[in-house]
């Protein structure tokens, strides 16, 4: 009886967890919640590139889905970040939902970070965009990230019209170990394959291609 029990308080606890990641946002409650995002994101969720910095990435229209996970990977130490760790702690299961509602229904921003790629660079972003590089076992980005890399459901993120300096830094993050928080690891064993200049190549591509938000 005691094992049966424990197993029902084990079950119960992770349908409580499950219930915590599945609350359904509120936008409007999102946007009071999200007044300390707003310094690093902006206020239309757009984020920024900063050169030879840290850069922060667009939210707007992101998936809420994806969002929330996110959010709660930082409060979880399942994904580090000095600078995002304190502020997703600050935040309850409720107010993650309804911030994560709030950007997810902003029309999408534009990106900016690959202004000044030569044409080279960015015919090999392009390539591994949108067809990868079978001889190098490097899957094309929008195998994953659906149609234009607008983003795929709650796993898969927008990544065209996201910051170059943004999509470089997380590149580089899975390609060293230090970022796992993705199904399979699928995005650590693409990166490992890429060199320096195809992390440059593919950042500074997806950071040029417009989004129609519906």
């Amino acid at each position: 009886m005691r094992i049966v029990s424990g197993l029902g308080l084990l079950l119960g606890l992770g349908l409580a967890a499950g219930q915590a990641q599945a609350l359904e946002g509120d936008a409007e409650r999102g946007q009071q919640a999200a007044g300390t995002c707003v310094a690093c994101h902006q206020a239309d969720g757009s984020g920024m590139n900063v050169s030879g910095g840290e850069s922060w990435p667009r939210l707007a229209g992101q998936d809420a889905g994806y969002i929330a996970k996110q959010l709660h990977d930082f409060k979880a130490g399942r994904r580090e970040n000095a600078s995002m760790m304190p502020f997703a702690n600050m935040l309850d299961d409720q107010q993650i939902a309804d911030v994560a509602a709030y950007y997810s229904q902003m029309p999408v921003t534009e990106a900016q970070g690959g202004e000044e790629a030569e044409e080279a660079l960015l015919a090999r972003g392009e390539q591994l965009a949108l067809r990868g590089d079978w001889d190098a076992y490097i899957v094309s980005c929008k195998s994953c990230h659906g149609p234009g890399n607008a983003g795929a459901g709650s796993t898969f993120p927008g990544i065209a019209s996201q910051h170059a300096g943004y999509i470089e830094a997380q590149l580089q993050a899975w390609q060293e170990g230090e970022r796992s928080n993705d199904p399979q690891n699928l995005m650590g064993a693409i990166a490992q394959r890429m060199s320096d200049e195809d992390i440059q190549a593919v950042s500074a591509w997806l950071a040029n291609q417009s989004v129609a938000s519906e």
